[in-house]
C-alpha cells in the first residue's frame, strides 16, 4: 500500500515538474505570439477608423476663404491648424500600416484576405504621398478605406464570402480610378513641360 502511494506521488511529481519545464514555456511562448498577432490587428483596425475620422473631419471643415468676413483671422489660422494636424494623422496613419503591414497582414488566414491588405495599404500611402490637394486625399482615403473595413472590421471575411468579393471589387475599381487619375496628371504635367 505504501509502495503504491509513492509510485504515485512519484509520477505526480514528475509529471508536475516535466510539464513546467517542458510543455509550459512552449505554452507561453505560444500565447505570447498569438496575443501579438491580435494586438497587431487590432491596431491596425484602429488605424483604418483613425484614417477615416481624420479624412471626415477634414472635408467637413474646409479651409476657410481669406475674403470670407464671417471667418476672423484667428479662427482662420486655427481651422487651419487643426486641418493640417489632421493631415499629419492620416501621413502617420498609412506610414504606420506600410512600416507595420509585416506585423498584422500575415496573421489572417488567407492569401487573398493578406493581398487585400497590401494592395490597399500600399495605395493609402501613395495616396498620402502624392500631390492631391488635402481633400482629394481625404475623399480617395475614405474611397480606399470603406470597403476594406467592410473585410475587416466587421469581419465579414469570416461571415460573408460575398461581402468580401464585393469588397475587392471595389477596392479594385478605386485603385484603377487612383491609377488613371495619376496617369493624367502625368500625362497634364508632360504636356506643360
Amino acid at each position: 500500500m505504501l509502495e503504491t502511494i509513492l509510485i504515485a506521488l512519484a509520477t505526480a511529481l514528475v509529471t508536475t515538474v516535466g510539464t513546467g519545464w517542458l510543455v509550459m514555456p512552449r505554452l507561453e511562448a505560444r500565447k505570447r505570439r498569438i496575443m501579438d498577432a491580435h494586438q497587431a490587428r487590432d491596431k491596425f483596425l484602429a488605424t483604418m477608423l483613425r484614417i477615416v475620422s481624420a479624412a471626415a473631419r477634414l472635408q467637413a471643415f474646409a479651409e476657410p476663404a481669406a475674403s470670407d468676413p464671417a471667418c476672423t483671422a484667428v479662427m482662420r489660422e486655427r481651422i487651419t491648424a487643426e486641418r493640417a494636424r489632421w493631415v499629419n494623422q492620416l501621413d502617420e496613419g498609412t506610414a504606420w500600416m506600410v512600416d507595420n503591414l509585416e506585423t498584422y497582414a500575415p496573421t489572417w488566414p488567407t492569401e487573398h484576405l493578406r493581398g487585400l491588405i497590401a494592395l490597399y495599404v500600399s495605395h493609402a500611402r501613395a495616396v498620402m504621398i502624392s500631390e492631391r490637394s488635402d481633400d482629394r486625399k481625404a475623399q480617395r482615403l475614405t474611397e480606399l478605406t470603406t470597403p476594406v473595413w467592410e473585410v475587416f472590421g466587421s469581419r465579414g471575411w469570416q461571415s460573408n464570402p460575398l461581402r468580401m468579393a464585393r469588397a475587392s471589387q471595389q477596392l479594385e475599381a478605386i485603385v484603377g480610378e487612383i491609377a488613371a487619375e495619376a496617369d493624367q496628371q502625368n500625362a497634364a504635367v508632360n504636356a506643360a513641360a
